[in-house]
């Protein structure tokens, strides 16, 4: 009986970051195991050079800055809404309360603007993991083998 790497079958696990995917690797031009296992070695190489973009970041000092925004705009119009009191009211005043409504939605957007970035990230990595997996198979079917998830 013939032993398994005569046979020419490999089962591999590869780790691209923190994603591990197995494939059953099958050369098809007779490559000894040694051959085999330096072209996964290679192909590993080549899919983990393969990320797209930089890393997401910003997304809480833009979120910070729109809200600032937000709130002294906020502020100015709802204090518009109450015009004879409001022309009343001396410029410090208006400009402390402005500065109070902005200093409060800018904590709300550095908040929602640091889930927004979480999530980019998240949907950044998985891009990667699953352009890392397409590159590697497609290097060892160049390399003359058959792999099946």
């Amino acid at each position: 009986m013939r032993s398994l790497s005569s046979l020419g079958f490999c089962l591999v696990l590869s780790l691209s970051g923190a994603t591990a995917w197995a494939e059953t690797v099958v050369p098809l031009k007779g490559q000894s195991s040694q051959q085999v296992q330096l072209d996964i070695n290679d192909c590993h190489n080549v899919a983990n050079s393969t990320t797209t973009a930089p890393p997401v970041a910003g997304g809480r000092v833009r979120g910070a800055a729109v809200g600032a925004a937000a709130g002294a705009v906020g502020a100015e119009v709802r204090g518009r809404q109450h015009d004879e009191v409001y022309d009343r009211v001396d410029d410090d005043v208006k400009q402390d309360y402005r500065q109070n409504r902005a200093k409060e939605t800018a904590a709300a957007g550095a908040v929602v603007g640091g889930a927004h970035q979480r999530q980019e990230r998240r949907q950044q990595r998985r891009t990667n993991e699953t352009n890392s997996a397409s590159a590697y198979t497609s290097c060892l079917q160049g390399k003359g083998y058959q792999v099946t998830p």
